[in-house]
């Protein structure tokens, strides 16, 4: 794994393209209004059926500022009255949702996001983790992975001190950039003393993860400057670390409008960005585990990677894909069994439907027997850099090169190139692949032609 990434320009220009990020397969894109509530409760009756572990997801989309690059469901408000009604529809859909488990089925994973979960007051954070308590079987030996996104802007000791008390031990900081410039022009200004604050409280009190956020190619952004963020963040030795690339899309994000496009970085200070920041960060000692993320050697994720348990779902990499995914709150989306859904992204329908003791179930997809096949094949791909075709005949009944016969000279040429090594027992990303890992993917996509590239970000 020292080797785990070669970059490679020539290889970045010709498959550097759109594509989906595959928290899913098939992705979001592919759902539609024919999936409701009724879908849901039949899944969550199988999910009970089979005892499978869970995994909670609850979306608090309250902010007090807007960040001109969001692309979050979101609700902008300094009123933090508005969040008490909500709060009252979600501990709606956390009963009606639970009366259909088994009280046996433990929560082994948990994560609050948004929005800002931190939006709300300590009385709301402690009344809804005692409703989830109440009607789902949180652990309480601190053995779950419960973890919770902050902004280091909107929480202080005492909220980190409140946090540990409910249960989190894991925590997810945005930062973005250090450089107030920069900060300036995406309208979110943001110290490093505010956040190494946040940082050290969670160290204290035993916080037993830290991820940090940045985004590259963000308005005003150099790569000298941007260095310089990662440098500051390497000294505050995160476990994990997400680099993302902003897609600039301001036709269907609002709040993006407000980004001067001339002040956006060049195409070649973006790469350059990405290339100085894998350099660091190895240098670091950070692994890379794929998609933006790198983890320290010793975080569960790079373990997970070591030994191919590595798994992908809508919160990213995980290390709890075996748990049935319950979402809950607006936009929220459920992956159970072989159904997804999600709750409208409406904040006045989605609380309205509860209103009248409905869930809120908007949209969703149930896989078929290809789309469980092909997203057995891009986990693979995604998650360990590597598929042993064998595994997938087994699991499937197929044969391998034959049910895939069409895509095989793409994958060819994708070998010629380098991105891949190929036989006719097993692909292999290499190196200079792992940074275009989605490239590889959408050959195995069967939607994707279908679909319009423009609503994705780029590889890189």
């Amino acid at each position: 794994m020292l080797d785990a990434i070669r970059w490679d320009p020539d290889l970045i220009h010709r498959y550097d393209l759109a594509g989906p990020r595959y928290t899913s397969y098939p992705t979001a894109v592919q759902f539609n209004s024919q999936v409701g509530a009724f879908d849901l409760l039949h899944a969550l009756r199988d999910s009970r059926k089979a005892l499978r572990p869970l995994s909670l997801y609850v979306h608090v989309p309250f902010c007090a500022n807007i960040c001109y690059y969001c692309a979050c469901n979101k609700v902008i408000t300094k009123d933090r009255g508005r969040a008490l009604p909500y709060l009252q529809r979600l501990e709606q859909e956390i009963q009606l949702v639970a009366c259909h488990l088994n009280p046996a089925q433990k929560v082994e994973q948990l994560h609050l996001g948004g929005g800002t979960p931190t939006f709300l007051s300590h009385d709301e954070l402690r009344q809804l983790m005692t409703r989830l308590r109440q009607h789902f079987n949180l652990l309480d030996d601190d053995s779950g992975d419960y973890g919770i996104e902050i902004d280091p802007r909107e929480a202080d000791w005492s909220t980190m001190g409140l946090l540990r008390e409910l249960g989190f031990n894991r925590v997810s900081i945005g930062l973005q950039d250090l450089d107030p410039n920069v900060q300036r022009a995406v309208n979110r200004l943001q110290s490093l003393e505010e956040t190494r604050a946040i940082i050290e409280a969670a160290r204290t009190l035993q916080f037993r993860s830290i991820n940090i956020d940045l985004i590259y190619g963000l308005p005003r952004q150099t790569p000298d400057n941007f260095a310089r963020t990662v440098d500051e963040v390497i000294n505050l030795q995160p476990d994990r670390l997400s680099v993302f690339n902003y897609a600039h899309l301001p036709e269907r994000f609002m709040p993006q409008r407000r980004i001067d496009g001339n002040e956006l970085p060049t195409p070649a200070d973006k790469l350059e960005m990405l290339h100085r920041s894998i350099e660091q960060l190895t240098a670091a000692g950070y692994r890379y585990i794929g998609m933006d993320h790198f983890a320290l050697p010793d975080d569960e994720l790079a373990i997970a990677q070591e030994e191919s348990t590595l798994q992908r779902n809508f919160q990213g990499y995980t290390t709890h894909g075996h748990c049935d995914l319950i979402g809950l709150g607006v936009s929220a989306i459920s992956q159970i069994g072989d159904l997804y859904c999600q709750n409208s992204s409406d904040l006045n329908q989605y609380q309205n439907t509860l209103a009248g003791a409905q869930l809120a179930t908007s949209r969703g997809l149930l896989c078929n027997a290809d789309d469980r096949l092909r997203r057995a094949v891009i986990q693979q791909i995604i998650c360990n850099f590597s598929l042993e075709f064998a595994h997938i005949e087994q699991q499937f009944n197929i044969d391998f090169g034959g049910y895939f016969a069409a895509l095989w000279p793409r994958l060819m040429e994708m070998a010629g190139d380098g991105l891949i090594e190929l036989d006719r027992e097993r692909l292999t990303v290499l190196p200079a692949g792992r940074l275009l890992v989605r490239s590889v993917c959408m050959v195995f996509d069967a939607y994707l032609e279908q679909q319009n590239r423009q609503r994705f970000s780029r590889v890189i």
